[in-house]
């Protein structure tokens, strides 16, 4: 981890005591749906409008700056974990995770809340990423997270899924059905990708253990044990954010 890109030794920062906009502190009411999307007031933002409304974060040159604050509540060994996610993006990608600063009113909160979710896309005022330190604390997941907060949905809810999974919905746990909603997403002209690290298992929110999604092209086709972002997730995140610009 390059050390223009780590937190202070000094540890955590308050940004409640120095920055001028309303602390995320403040913000009441989350709900999660779609198993680990964070909204406000019942207010959805998917990739599509999501990008239309402004909330991709911004490019300033080369690169998309995105600052962070990881609480002290993170061991040193977990912190490493979050850490490493982030650097992965920096390794293919035009995003740059900066600790955060008195000036930035827009940043990612890496805190252990209850589960592993997040806001999609920039929140004005800062947004909560939690990533809990019992079950949360993998590459994978952060690297999940992350993406949801750049602006991309699940993959089996993009707008063209029905051409590709079928949703088994007399399988799917009661009340979990939401988590199957499809989204009018913006696909990027990318295909439909199982390896995605966006991408639900088989057997997600199974109510009796049989698959709640299908192949189409094959039901017997197993998918949902990505262990990192696939070439199409980082393909999706360069052309979203223009890296090659």
């Amino acid at each position: 981890w390059h050390s223009m890109y780590a937190l202070p030794a000094s540890g955590m920062i308050d940004p409640s005591l120095y920055c001028s906009c309303a602390f995320l502190c403040c913000i009441t009411g989350i709900s999660i749906v779609h198993g680990d999307i964070a909204v406000l007031n019942d207010s959805l933002k998917n990739a599509d409008p999501c990008t239309a409304k402004g909330c991709k974060w911004p490019k300033s040159g080369k690169y998309v700056y995105v600052p962070y604050i990881i609480s002290s509540a993170y061991s040193q060994e977990q912190r490493n974990i979050i850490l490493g996610g982030m650097e992965s993006f920096h390794l293919s990608t035009c995003i740059r995770f900066v600790p955060w600063n008195s000036d930035d009113c827009s940043y990612i909160y890496f805190e252990s809340k209850d589960g592993c979710w997040s806001f999609v896309g920039r929140q004005d005022n800062g947004q909560y990423l939690s990533l809990q330190k019992n079950g949360c604390l993998y590459h994978g997941t952060v690297q999940h997270e992350i993406l949801h907060a750049l602006g991309f949905h699940h993959e089996q809810c993009r707008s063209d899924r029905d051409k590709y999974v079928c949703i088994n919905k007399k399988n799917i746990e009661p009340g979990q059905e939401g988590n199957f909603k499809k989204e009018q997403t913006n696909n990027l002209g990318t295909p439909y990708d199982f390896y995605s690290i966006m991408h639900y298992g088989k057997y997600d929110f199974s109510i009796n253990g049989q698959p709640t999604i299908f192949a189409r092209a094959d039901p017997y086709f197993d998918w949902g044990h990505a262990k990192h972002m696939s070439s199409n997730d980082i393909n999706r995140i360069n052309k979203l954010y223009e890296c090659c610009k």
